[in-house]
Formats: structure tokens, C-alpha cells, sequence
């Protein structure tokens, strides 16, 4: 192509994508096509129109006041980490650039794409480019993608903006700028994101009900006292006070916020740094945890399957194999296949052990194999190496014989996403390095694979038994997710990143994008974008989804994920992306953190039902006392009982409860009924106790005590101690799934219950304060009081079932659905109860595994069929012959090593 033809109109940069001209793809010529480029670089007008198209190859930055910013609480380090590293590669990347036939030193700002540039040794690239003629480089990607170890990049291959060449030198062509490279769009998605928290919405709906509450209790008094009952200003304006004292739960924010400290100080011991303290909430919520495959997973190196090496000289064995190709790996300065292979060896020294190195060939792209040669304790030269199946078979004599079952072999390897490493072995005769040997022996083909960890398999079957679906996204193969799928018992139900764009119609047409996402067990070939999408359209469902990542490539979907989850060793976008930054690697610290954020957040539910219903029971309560027989009951003695109980009740936050086995949430319409129902039940027995004190002479008779009902001091001294004993009595009922008697509650919590009940006890039986308008009234009534209290805190456990039930949805169930009479199944159902009889007959004969005799504790239908795929997949990597057949070898302490064929059923 000629100069003549860059005056050609170019496409727009919107153009240029996968779904449209996929630059990264297409072949370099057309590459050179499309960009309407040259290798001999770019006309300086013609450059300079291109950045009139494309813009400068910068981030936009937005002016902002930062002090206007910090005092609106939006402070947003994730901004400075993506604007620093992109000024940083802005200002260190500045680069020869070629323009009018000759090489200039340039600002990176003003790349274009179509331009040539040149990466050398140390050199930050200054745009995604694609790899010119030239010997490989070596590229430090851990800044984007969190790998940790520098990727090989050939001719052909794709290079991205922010990463640093760590070796060779070569020239590129630019494909995107600015805000269209890797980097820009990642950070465009991040700073496009605007997350709200759950844990406000609820604090406002938790407010305004207790607020409306209070309104509407206190117009109702406006119309009955004044208009109605005639009452004078100044006691009108107190029971006002009561209600608007006591009904609002002044220590809420406080309790919630104490917890949640406490709780992030836990999790932070657990290895779960929390960025944002309201993530536990959600965290407590989560049924679905997107988790990353490479180091998360897995554990990020290469190891070789030992149990299915595949031996093709008849006089060797598996350990002969793994060992010539130990000896043809470097013991140092190795790189990850080298490591891989003498980590195998029961001890490393054995690569080298009894030999003299003569000669060792390192590894080259040409070649693409490593080879030693060396002489044996006994003076006997030999050679071996290992590399790409291909290349071994090459060199071997018997190559035409053996050449269909190798290729056979490394096709079923790679298959379950394995992958095939040749091993060749020649005698040396001729006692010298330079000499051709024996003919070479076709050893043995070794599949390297990424193992799990050690506890991934049970950590995902804790996570799926507490209600949480486990999906794998990973960047690498279809065939690579599966194995490592099978392998964990997770399920091989996966699919590849192009069916999210709706690309293999074939495969997904019976189902929409939006529930093959829901009921798939993970995604390959994932790109950034993918997993931004995957966590928008689970929010869109109504699922809490959490999202593992380590790279700047996964900042976007950490930030829109509800819990973003930096894994260790991340980089700082990804980090300050995160809502919580784990210190330890592996999935198990999540499932330790998902149990203990569901212990804090059943804590914030055991208080908030208290507070809800405690505003009820003073709203309706005192609002009843004053309307019905005009008391007056003073609002002093209402904020002891709020400074008191509301109080002590933060020591709630280190209560003993136990964390709830499925997904848990704010059901404030749960909460709204339970607090109503059990808040007027209280108000009903504060109402009765009064009657009683006023109106009969039940106490005096029974108990012998002295009467009350002339002073309306005494009588607010014994409301009083009766309101604030049962009121705060009501958070071991709140705070208990059974009965609360039988649930022990923390230490802290029962000693500050009866520490405040205590000085209660002693303000109603000492205190004379008239200010107050209460007066003594002896042990004699608190007695009294304490056993009316304890009678009728007894009905609250049965109260708490009744509506739990009630709320479950259980009873209307029972009433409409397994009623024979108000079935609309065909044959009422007959088909549906012969198959709950056969699968009692199944369960009892020992035919299916307990954890699948009933879904009521599946939180979803998707996570119970997860479960039931991680079954199918663990069962068939356990019911194999060869698993057996090893068991048993085990089990008698035989060989395993003399089994050499692998047959699998």
C-alpha cells in the first residue's frame, strides 16, 4: 500500500470491535487494510487528521472541586489508581514513532492508530498494538491482568496499553487509543458505574415507617385530646413527646454501625480486608459469587497428572519418564514447566543426582524443546529432551509406527483441557556433546494441567449447601473450565464467552441469554466486557451477585458487582475497585466471610425487628393510656428508658447467634409485620397491667401489696419499670430462631440486660423526683412487676412462630395447594405424589444422598440444580473403574504404578 491510498476516508472508531472489524483477529495485512496504514509509518497531515478522529491518547479527565467532593462523602480512590496509571504510561511511554519515512521521538499523546512504533527492552507501551516482524517479546502484563509471571508475545499477537516489554525488540502497529485501548476501556466502564448500597435504602424505609408510625399516633392525639378531650397545652404537648421520644430508635444508626465495625474487624482476621463496611450486608445476600478460575480456583502453576502419563517404551515406567524429562529442565533459573516437572520428583535434587551435566539446550521458539546431555555414574553418555509433542515425535526413528496413537492421545488430552508435553531419550555412544547419538526413543507424552486447590472441591460444596451458586469465569479454554469443572465437582455445564453475544444461535436457541447465564456453571474465553455483563444481567434477575478478579481488566465488573472481591496478589485498580480485598488466596476465605457477614447481618435483623417493635408498643401503648383514661405518663422516665435500653442493647454487636444456612436479606415487610404484631401484643399488656393497677385490686388481693390507684406518681414508677423490663426482654426473643430459653445469648448482651433492668429496678423502687413525676414503690411491686413481666414474656415465642409461619407462605400452602380439593394438576396431582413416594423409596433405600431428600432449604431453584449438577460431576470422578481399582490398591498396600493402561468408564 502507497501513500496515495491514506487519503481513503476512515472508519470512525466506534467501527472497530469484535462484533464489527475486530482488529485484534484479523490478519496483519488486513489490519494494514483497515487502518488505511503503511509499515513505512504514517504523513505527519495525515496523522494529524486521525487524531482529529480518535481523539489524543489520553484518559479525559473531569474538573471537579475535590473539597466540594470529600464533603458529598464521594471520594473515589479507584479514579486517582486509574488516572495515575494512565499518566504514568502517558508521560514514561513517550516512544519512537515512525512519521514521514523516519523515526521521531513523540509525546505518546498524540499515537494514532495506523501508527508504527518501536517496544524495546524497559519500554511502558503506549497503545494497543499489534506485533510486527521480529523475535518474540517478552511483556510484564501484571499491572492489567494480575498474572504474574511475563507473557511471550510473537508476530501477529495484540500488546496493551500500560504493560512493559521485559525482553526482546520488535515494531508494532497501533489498533486503539486513548479511551478505545484495553485500558481506557476498562476504566471508562468503572467510572461509568454508579453503585448504590443496599444498607441506606433500608436505614430510609426502616426511618420512615417509624416515623409514619409516629405521625400518625400523634394526630390522632391532636384530633382526640384537644378537640375532643379538652386538654390543657402542657400535657398535650407531653404525651406528644412520649410517642415522639419513644417511638423513634435514636441508637439505630449507632447499633448498625458498632456492628458492622465489629463485624469488618473479624473479617479482617479472617483474611477479608472490608473496604466498604455496608459490603457485609450484601455479602450476607449473596447467592451468586462469580469466582475467577486461574489462582483462585486453581493454584496458578502448572503441575503434571501423574496418574494418566502415558508410556510408550516398554521398558520404561512413569518415574522414568518424569524423570528424563526432570533432567531435561534447568533446577535454575526455571521457567513454569521446568518448576512444574522437578516439583514431581520426590525431591528436586534428584534432576541432577548421580549425572554430569555435559550440555543443556535451553529452549527456542524454533525448536521448541530443551535437551541435556550428560554422562551416568557408570561413564555411559546419554541425551534427553522433552517439548511440543510434534517436535520430539520428529526426531524419533519409529515416528511413522507410533505417530496415530500420540496424535490420538494429545487429542484426548486436550479434550479435558490438558496440556501434552513430549519426552525422547538417545544414547551417546560417541562420548561427545556434538555427536547425533543413537536414534531417538519416543518416551512418553506428560499432560500438565492448573491442579485445583487442595480445598477448592469442599469449599464449593459448603458454598452451595449454604445457598450460594458458584460460577467460574476464566479467560481460558472451553475445554481448560471443564476439566478444572469436573475436577472440582462443580459441574460441566459451561459455555463459551461468545454465546453471552448471542453468537452460536445452534446452542443456545431454546434458551435466553439472560437464563443460560443464570443456570450455567461458568463461562470461557471470558473478555472484561463479558464479565460487566454477566453481573449486570444477574442484577437485573434480582440476584446478589459477588465477582472475584485481580486485574485492571476486572475493575468495571468489580465495581458493579454488589460485592467486588479483590483475590490476593491483585493490583491496586482491581483493589480499590473491591468492596473487600482478601490477604489470603482460594475460595475458602470467601465462604468463612460469607458465614461470618450472615452472623452480622443476623445480628442487625434481631435488632432492627427489636427497634420497629418497640416504636410500635410506645406508639400504641401510651397513645391508648392517654386517649382512653387521660394519663399522662411523663416524658422524662421515656428517654431513661431510650438512654438505658437503647444503650445498653450495642452490645449486641458481639451476641452469640448462629449465621442463617441460605441467603439472607432485608424482608422489611417481615420485619414491618413482626414488628407490628409483637409491638402491639406489647402495648396490649402495658394497657392491661394498667387497667389493672387503676381499676381492680388484682395485685393487692393476690399479692398482698399495697394499692396504687390513687397516685398517679407510684403508678407511672410501676409503668415504667414494667415497660422497660419487657421491652428490652423482647431482644433474646428477636435474636432467637427457636425458643429464646433455649438459645444462650452472648455474655455481654444478657450482663447489659441485667445491668439497665437493675438500675430500672432501683430508679422504681427508690427514686422520688418530682420534676420527673414518679415515686418509690417498694420491692413489694417490683416483684410484682418482674413475674407479671416474665407471664407475659412467655407468649412472645409462640407469637414469633405463629408469624414466621404465617409470613413463610407454608400455611397458605397447606391450606390451597396440598388440598386435594383446590388442585388445578391433572389427576389432583397424582402424578406429583407418586413421585414423592418413589423418591422416599429411593432415599430410604440408600439410592440417593440425604442433602437432595427435599429443596425447603434451597434458597432458589438455581442453586439446588447447581447442587444437583456438582453431585453428577463429583459422583462420575468418583464412580470411575480406574478410581476404584486404585482404592482397592491402596486399601492392600499394593503398587499403584504397575497399573499402565487408564480405562474409564
Amino acid at each position: 500500500m502507497d501513500y496515495d491510498s491514506l487519503d481513503k476516508p476512515l472508519l470512525a472508531p466506534e467501527n472497530f470491535n469484535r462484533n464489527a472489524i475486530d482488529l485484534q483477529r484479523l490478519p496483519l495485512e488486513e489490519v494494514f487494510h483497515q487502518l488505511k496504514t503503511t509499515p513505512e509509518g504514517l504523513p505527519s497531515e495525515n496523522a494529524q487528521a486521525r487524531l482529529n478522529i480518535f481523539g489524543p491518547n489520553k484518559l479525559e479527565e473531569k474538573p471537579e472541586n475535590k473539597f466540594l467532593k470529600f464533603l458529598g462523602f464521594m471520594w473515589n480512590p479507584l479514579s486517582w489508581v486509574m488516572e495515575a496509571a494512565a499518566i504514568m504510561a502517558i508521560v514514561l511511554a513517550n516512544g519512537g514513532v515512525l512519521r514521514d519515512r523516519c523515526w521521531k521521538e513523540q509525546d505518546a499523546a498524540i499515537l494514532v492508530p495506523g501508527d508504527i512504533i518501536s517496544i524495546k527492552l524497559g519500554d511502558i507501551i503506549p497503545a494497543d498494538a499489534r506485533l510486527l516482524e521480529g523475535d518474540p517479546l517478552k511483556v510484564d502484563q501484571s499491572a492489567l491482568t494480575g498474572e504474574s509471571l511475563p507473557v511471550t508475545k510473537k508476530t501477529g499477537d495484540e500488546v496493551f496499553s500500560g504493560s512493559t516489554c521485559k525482553h526482546g525488540e520488535i515494531e508494532a502497529v497501533v489498533i486503539a487509543t486513548g479511551a478505545y485501548s484495553f485500558f481506557g476501556k476498562a476504566a471508562y466502564l468503572v467510572d461509568s458505574t454508579e453503585v448504590v448500597g443496599h444498607f441506606q435504602k433500608v436505614l430510609t424505609s426502616i426511618g420512615n415507617f417509624c416515623i409514619c408510625s409516629i405521625a400518625v399516633g400523634m394526630i390522632l392525639e391532636i384530633i382526640v385530646m384537644f378537640p375532643i378531650q379538652h386538654r390543657t397545652y402542657r400535657n398535650g404537648v407531653n404525651n406528644l413527646l412520649v410517642l415522639l421520644i419513644g417511638g423513634i430508635p435514636i441508637a439505630m444508626p449507632t447499633v448498625l454501625s458498632v456492628t458492622l465495625a465489629i463485624g469488618s474487624h473479624r473479617l479482617s482476621q479472617q483474611g477479608a480486608i472490608t473496604k466498604r463496611m455496608t459490603a457485609i450486608e450484601e455479602m450476607a445476600g449473596m447467592d451468586i459469587l462469580c469466582s475467577d478460575k486461574t489462582g483462585t480456583l486453581t493454584l496458578n502453576r502448572l503441575t503434571v497428572d501423574r496418574n494418566i502419563i502415558e508410556v510408550f517404551n516398554k521398558d520404561m515406567d512413569k518415574d522414568t519418564v518424569l524423570l528424563l524429562a526432570a533432567r531435561a529442565s534447568r533446577v535454575e533459573n526455571q521457567d513454569a514447566i521446568d518448576m512444574a516437572i522437578v516439583n514431581m520428583l520426590a525431591d528436586p535434587k534428584e534432576a541432577r543426582a548421580n549425572i554430569t551435566e555435559v550440555h543443556f539446550m535451553p529452549f527456542n521458539p524454533v525448536d521448541k524443546r530443551t535437551a541435556i546431555t550428560y554422562i551416568d555414574s557408570d561413564g555411559y553418555w546419554h541425551r534427553a529432551s522433552k517439548g511440543a509433542p510434534e517436535q520430539i515425535l520428529s526426531l524419533c526413528k519409529e515416528k511413522e509406527e507410533i505417530a496415530g496413537k500420540v496424535h490420538a492421545i494429545i487429542d484426548k488430552f486436550a479434550e479435558r483441557g490438558l496440556r501434552s508435553l513430549g519426552v525422547a531419550y538417545q544414547a551417546v555412544p560417541q562420548n561427545s556433546k556434538e555427536s547425533l547419538g543413537d536414534p531417538w526413543k519416543f518416551c512418553g507424552l506428560l499432560p500438565l494441567f492448573d491442579p485445583p486447590r487442595h480445598d477448592s472441591a469442599e469449599t464449593i460444596r459448603r458454598a452451595l449447601k449454604l445457598g450460594v451458586c458458584v460460577k467460574m469465569i476464566t479467560g481460558d479454554q472451553l475445554s481448560i473450565a471443564k476439566e478444572t469443572g469436573r475436577r472440582l465437582g462443580m459441574g460441566t455445564n459451561m459455555y463459551p464467552s461468545s454465546s453471552l453475544l448471542g453468537c452460536n444461535k445452534d446452542e443456545i436457541e431454546a434458551l435466553p441469554v439472560e437464563e443460560l447465564i443464570e443456570k450455567a456453571d461458568g463461562f470461557a474465553g471470558v473478555f472484561p466486557e463479558h464479565k460487566y455483563e454477566i453481573v449486570r444481567i444477574l442484577q437485573e434477575k434480582k440476584h446478589v451477585c459477588g465477582m472475584t478478579g485481580d486485574g485492571v481488566n476486572d475493575a468495571p465488573a468489580l465495581k458493579k458487582a454488589d460485592i467486588g472481591i479483590a483475590v490476593s496478589n491483585s493490583t491496586d485498580a482491581a483493589k480499590s475497585a473491591a468492596d473487600i480485598v482478601l490477604t489470603e488466596p482460594g475460595l475458602s476465605v470467601i465462604v468463612s466471610a460469607v458465614l461470618t457477614s450472615r452472623s452480622i447481618f443476623q445480628r442487625m435483623k434481631n435488632y432492627t425487628i427489636y427497634a420497629v417493635s418497640i416504636t410500635i408498643r410506645i406508639v400504641v401503648g401510651f397513645a391508648l393510656l392517654a386517649l382512653i383514661w387521660k394519663y399522662d405518663f411523663p416524658p422524662f422516665m421515656v428517654l431513661i428508658i431510650a438512654i438505658l435500653n437503647d444503650g445498653t442493647i450495642m452490645t449486641i454487636s458481639k451476641d452469640r447467634v448462629k449465621p442463617s444456612p441460605k441467603p439472607d436479606s432485608w424482608k422489611l415487610n417481615e420485619i414491618f409485620a413482626m414488628g407490628i404484631v409483637i409491638g402491639t401484643y406489647l402495648a396490649m399488656v402495658t394497657v392491661l397491667f394498667y387497667w389493672a393497677v387503676r381499676k381492680t385490686v388484682f395485685f393487692e388481693s393476690h399479692f398482698h401489696v399495697r394499692s396504687l390507684g390513687s397516685n398517679s406518681e407510684e403508678i407511672s414508677s410501676a409503668v415504667y419499670l414494667q415497660v422497660s423490663i419487657i421491652s428490652q426482654a423482647l431482644i433474646f426473643v428477636t435474636r432467637s430462631q427457636s425458643w429464646s430459653f433455649v438459645d444462650r445469648p452472648g455474655t455481654l448482651l444478657f450482663c447489659a440486660f441485667v445491668v439497665a433492668q437493675l438500675v430500672a429496678t432501683l430508679i422504681a423502687v427508690y427514686a422520688n423526683v418530682s420534676f420527673a413525676s414518679i415515686r418509690g414503690i417498694g420491692w413489694g411491686w417490683a416483684g410484682v412487676i418482674w413475674l407479671y413481666s416474665f407471664i407475659f414474656y412467655i407468649p412472645l415465642d409462640i407469637i414469633k412462630f405463629i408469624v414466621c409461619y404465617a409470613l413463610s407462605g407454608e400455611a397458605w400452602s397447606l391450606l390451597f395447594e396440598r388440598k386435594t380439593a383446590f388442585s388445578s394438576k391433572k389427576d389432583y396431582g397424582k402424578e406429583d405424589r407418586e413421585a414423592k413416594w418413589v423418591l422416599s423409596q429411593r432415599t430410604i433405600e440408600g439410592l440417593l444422598p440425604s442433602e437432595i431428600k427435599t429443596n425447603k432449604r434451597w434458597s432458589s431453584l438455581i442453586t439446588e440444580q447447581a447442587w444437583r449438577r456438582a453431585e453428577i460431576a463429583r459422583l462420575g470422578e468418583l464412580h470411575t473403574l480406574r478410581g476404584h481399582v486404585e482404592s482397592v490398591m491402596r486399601l492392600k498396600n499394593m503398587d499403584i504404578s504397575v497399573i499402565q493402561a487408564a480405562h474409564t468408564v
